[in-house]
């Protein structure tokens, strides 16, 4: 007589706890590197808005030297389409013999603006944007205020 002994087949698959382990470690890896990547973000951006004050007062300053005012400079209008993250514009003082360049954060950068003058004064302001504060004596290009 033949002996037949019964097996129970393997099950395969998860089971609810392995995959709430599972779940659990991709939410906090999740919470601990959106954040990081969105200040990222931010950091990448910023090149855009200083760069763009960098050349624009070089310019001014050149018709300065040329024509010994301020006021006409070409780079002193409203210029909106130069970058994708920050809007220019110029304030040219009635005395002619000042201004200030301006950069003034739009879309995702909303809240940050960059400020440059005639005696290379830099100066940033930012509003609402969680860790990220203003500095009065350069531009800031990371959280915390430092230059």
């Amino acid at each position: 007589m033949t002996r037949v002994l019964f097996y129970p087949s393997k099950q395969s698959g998860f089971t609810l706890i392995e995959l709430m382990i599972v779940v659990a470690i991709v939410a906090i890896l999740a919470a601990i590197a959106l954040p990081s990547y969105q200040d990222y973000l931010i950091r990448s951006r910023i090149p855009d808005a200083t760069s763009n004050l960098g050349a624009k007062r070089a310019r001014v300053e050149t018709y300065y030297d040329n024509n010994r005012t301020y006021v006409g400079a070409p780079d002193c209008t409203a210029d909106s389409t130069t970058s994708k993250y920050f809007d220019f514009d110029c304030n040219p003082a009635a005395a002619a013999n000042t201004y200030t360049l301006r950069a003034v954060g739009k879309s995702s950068m909303t809240g940050f603006t960059y400020t440059v003058n005639e005696s290379n004064a830099r100066a940033t302001t930012v509003t609402g944007v969680s860790g990220w504060t203003g500095n009065t004596t350069c531009w800031v290009t990371n959280k915390g205020g430092s230059c």
